[in-house]
């Protein structure tokens, strides 16, 4: 397959002024102009609720469903809409089995909703967490791979690390994890809409992720895949919409056993969010038409250019294999305290997380936005 062909400058359709450099996309992304008028739009709608019809509880929530569907290559049947990704995970947590004896495998550092999560998920199941760290020279997919035995019932693992970019490979996960009897749950909050995902060579469990970094939406609207043989499980919630029929609002009190079909039954409640579903329509409708690989050979040249103007001043990228949106810089202490006391002040916008200073571009960086983070860094260095 040919390698993709990296986007021109989007920066006309995000409100980023020309005085802001910002790299902090795996914090929040910037919302487009496309989506805010669709928020706008859907306010106004709001403050009318008499122009709310009883089909529109329906419509815009299916179109989301569909379009994120799309985005990763599922059939619609097989996503949930959920407000965040901590959701997702204790969906996919109350639905897995897990016994004495066994371990749920995480990765060392991991966001703190997914260690969480399966930190409750195993004082009620009684099996126990087994935390894997890597070893000098090895990356995380080999940590994740030494660490697999036959007492592993649960790999939850996110697809690049949160605090720098580091790639596992999820495809090769997946199969170690089968093969073990092993079930998977991916958080690919910091990489669906800037990383392609072969869902059919993954093949998780359960995936999640949020809608308001790469997906550039709004808070509250984020997504669950949920893998066939795990549709008809028990939901964390008992909605009125969720179950069959509810489309009827007259016959709301013939109460029904049955749910709505595939992984609608782990939808939230309140899940039509009339004011911010335009916006997350908006934002997934912008990302198909320009194409995830599109979008990652962009970033990927992007982030090669921020690594070679930064390696001029002796700052090492902190993880290899990395994802080609985001990387960490190994920054010395005093130099990070520095950046975190005044890089914001000039208009440079980043994140401190772990060890490393977290750089995440989008479509709107442009090389004189390189050229003032590496002026930045470089003041926090020498001063």
């Amino acid at each position: 397959m040919p390698a993709a062909t990296p986007l021109p400058s989007q920066r006309h359709l995000f409100d980023v002024p020309a005085d802001v450099a910002y790299f902090n996309c795996a914090s929040i992304g910037p919302m487009l102009h496309a989506a805010r008028a669709a928020a706008t739009a859907a306010l106004a709608r709001r403050a009318r609720p008499w122009t709310i019809s009883q089909r529109d509880w329906f419509t815009d929530p299916e179109r989301r469903r569909g379009l994120f569907a799309q985005l990763i290559g599922a059939d619609a049947d097989g996503v949930a809409l959920v407000p965040a990704a901590s959701y997702g995970l204790a969906v996919a947590a109350a639905n897995l089995p897990s016994r004495p004896g066994q371990q749920v495998l995480l990765i060392a550092d991991d966001f703190p909703s997914s260690v969480y999560t399966w930190q409750r998920h195993c004082a009620r199941s009684g099996a126990r967490i087994r935390t894997v760290a890597r070893a000098a020279g090895q990356d995380w997919t080999a940590a994740v791979l030494a660490g697999l035995d036959d007492a592993t019932a649960i790999v939850a693992v996110p697809n690049v690390h949160w605090t720098d970019g580091a790639l596992l490979d999820l495809a090769q996960i997946g199969t170690a994890a089968r093969r073990a009897g092993a079930r998977l749950v991916v958080d690919a909050s910091q990489s669906i809409g800037a990383l392609p995902l072969d869902l059919a060579a993954v093949r998780p469990d359960f995936l999640v992720t949020v809608g308001y970094k790469w997906l550039l939406g709004p808070f509250g609207c984020s997504y669950l895949y949920v893998a066939p043989e795990h549709r008809e499980g028990v939901p964390l919630e008992e909605n009125w919409i969720l179950r069959q029929d509810s489309e009827d609002f007259s016959r709301l009190v013939d109460y029904r056993a049955g749910y709505q079909a595939g992984a609608r039954r782990y939808d939230m409640g309140q899940r039509s969010a009339f004011e911010t579903t335009p916006a997350a329509i908006a934002a997934l409708e912008q990302i198909l038409d320009w194409g995830v690989p599109r979008i990652a050979a962009t970033l990927a040249a992007t982030t090669a250019a921020i690594e070679r103007e930064l390696g001029g001043l002796g700052l090492a990228v902190t993880s290899r294999p990395r994802g080609p949106h985001l990387l960490g810089l190994a920054l010395p202490p005093e130099a990070r305290r520095r950046a975190a006391a005044s890089l914001a002040d000039e208009g440079i916008h980043l994140s401190l997380r772990g060890n490393a200073v977290r750089i995440a571009p989008h479509l709107h960086t442009t090389a004189e936005d390189i050229g003032r983070l590496a002026a930045g860094l470089a003041r926090c260095l020498r001063a």
